[in-house]
C-alpha cells in the first residue's frame, strides 16, 4: 500500500487517543481475520465491539478496501533465516 498504507498505520495508531489499545489491538487482529485492512475496516470494528453490535462487513459491498492474506510461517523459513545471519 505505499505511502497510503503508512497514513492507514497512522490513523488506525491514533484511533488510542480516543479508543484504548486493547479495543484497537482487537479490532486490528478482528480486521486481518476478515481478510480486510484498513483503518476504516478498524475504527468501525471497534465501534461495534463498544456498542455490542455485530460489525456488518460484507467485503463483497466493498471491492476498495485492501486485503490481506496472513501466511504461517515455517520453522524451517525461520532456521533458514538465522543460519544466513550468522554467515
Amino acid at each position: 500500500m505505499e505511502s497510503r498504507g503508512k497514513n492507514e498505520f497512522v490513523q488506525v495508531l491514533r484511533l488510542m487517543e480516543t479508543f484504548s489499545p486493547d479495543e484497537v489491538h482487537q479490532a486490528v487482529g478482528n480486521a486481518i481475520r476478515l481478510g480486510a485492512i484498513s483503518f476504516d475496516v478498524v475504527r468501525h470494528l471497534v465501534l461495534c465491539n463498544i456498542e455490542g453490535l455485530p460489525p456488518r462487513l460484507d467485503l463483497d459491498l466493498y471491492p476498495y478496501l485492501p486485503r490481506v492474506s496472513v501466511g504461517k510461517t515455517s520453522a524451517t523459513d525461520y532456521m533458514e533465516l538465522l543460519s544466513r545471519r550468522a554467515s
